[in-house]
Formats: structure tokens, sequence, C-alpha cells
């Protein structure tokens, strides 16, 4: 099959957001049926991938697909990650509408660390979405521990063992507390809905974030819970250090810790 040919079939399903310096290449929706808790839940997931002003110059600004279909090869981009977002229910339209902002997290969402508290987050959130009938779990990849990478966050867990708080290993390997960026994740965001959403967290930086983008964000939801020995010191320098707000009860859940 010529390149012609796959680009017939995939122009559709493609589009390109501006972004920053570049812009974003959204591929999707994708049905994507989905295990949760033992039952077929179907989303339908998007991708993105970021291009810089070089790369859309020679795409004709992002436009020129079959181009794009014939410098996928080259771009290698198995060797970096791409975001994504799983939407569910009839997210553009349906009036109460909620979306998580999940940063990727290889040891807690793959493995199921309990150093932290993220595959809780990103499995309960999803549950969330799902009940309320309509909504978006960004799944954010180049966050990997606050956006500092994976092997950074392997260093950091090393300094956290020599009692380092998560803070204060960031900021020794020369990074700051919190170095994310929400904008491609928002980008997309504002081509599949414009009407207003509810946030999943207890960050306000990702409230603020979406406020100082013009999106419509009124509202936040907390999301505490799988709290266990190991990663208390965690959850507690979230909310000291880093400005997590606390849900009413989020005392009563750090104490009533079971270590398992």
């Amino acid at each position: 099959m010529t390149n012609s040919q796959v680009a017939a079939l995939l122009k559709d399903k493609i589009q390109t957001l501006p972004a920053g310096d570049g812009a974003q290449v959204l591929v999707g929706p994708i049905r994507l049926p989905v295990n949760l808790d033992g039952s077929t839940v179907t989303f339908q997931w998007y991708n993105w991938v970021h291009l810089n002003e070089e790369e859309l110059a020679d795409l004709d600004g992002g436009r020129d697909v079959e181009a794009l279909i014939g410098k996928l090869p080259a771009m290698r981009l198995a060797e970096g990650q791409q975001s994504s977002v799983l939407v569910y229910g009839d997210f553009e339209h349906q009036e109460d509408a909620l979306i998580r902002m999940h940063s990727i997290c290889h040891t807690g969402d793959i493995f199921g660390s309990k150093r932290c508290d993220c595959g809780f987050q990103l499995r309960q959130s999803m549950r969330m979405i799902v009940q309320n009938g309509a909504g978006a779990l960004f799944y954010l990849a180049d966050h990997e521990g606050r956006g500092i990478g994976l092997f950074s966050k392997a260093l950091a867990y090393l300094l956290q063992e020599e009692g380092m708080d998560t803070v204060e290993a960031n900021l020794a390997l020369g990074f700051t507390d919190d170095s994310r960026d929400y904008s491609g994740a928002i980008a997309v965001l504002r081509a599949l809905r414009t009407k207003p959403v509810t946030l999943i967290t207890n960050n306000p930086k990702k409230l603020e974030a979406l406020k100082n983008a013009g999106m419509n964000a009124v509202k936040r939801i907390p999301l505490w819970g799988d709290v266990s020995a190991f990663n208390e010191k965690y959850l507690r320098t979230k909310i000291a250090r880093s400005g997590h707000l606390k849900a009413d009860d989020t005392d009563e859940i750090l104490e009533d810790r079971i270590a398992q």
C-alpha cells in the first residue's frame, strides 16, 4: 500500500493543533475497550506528538498526512514517549465532565509501587469518570518524577532512602520541585471540549494552569487514598512543601493507614 493510500485512510483521524513553539499532531479517536474492575468499559483514545517549527514546515504546517506517514520511520518515535488521553461518554457536549491530568509514573502505574499513590489515582480517576458519565484522563508522558525523567527519578529515590524528602531530592539533583508543563495537554483539551470541566486533583498548580490558559475549569475534586507506611512521608510532603490541598478527611486518611 502506498503512502497516499495510507494517508487517505487516516486523514480524517489526524488534526494539527497550535502549541507553543510548534504544534501537536493529534491522532484519534480510537475505540479502546478497557478492563476496569472486571468489566469492559469502552473509551475513545487519542495520542499526540509535538512537532517543532522546522518539522511543521516539512509537513505543510502539519496538514500533509502523506508526508507525515513517509517520515515516521526517520522520526524514531519509539525512542521517546508520547502523551495520550482516554475520553469517555459525550465529552464534548455533556454539561458536567471530569478530567484528570495524570503524570506518568512508571513505578506506580505499571509496577504498582507503594512509594507513591499514582497507580491508585490513575485507576480511581478512571472509575470516577465512568461513574460521572463523561470525562477525560490525560496521560502525560513527559511528566515522570514531576518532570525530571525516569533515570533522575531513580536517583531521587536513592536520595530519599538516605533521608531526603521528594522536594529535597529533586532540588539536590539540580531540578525544581515541579517542572511539569501542561500546555500540550491543554491544547488537546481545547480541541475536544469548550464547556466547563471539573478537575480531579489535589494539586492547585494544575487548576491554575488551566485557568491561566483561559479554560473553563471551574471546580476541583480531591483524590486521596491508598495510604500506607511506605508513602506517608511522600504524601505529607505533597501537602507541607508542594502546596497540595487536603480534603476534609485527609488527616484521618493519613492517620488511619495500614502498612501492607
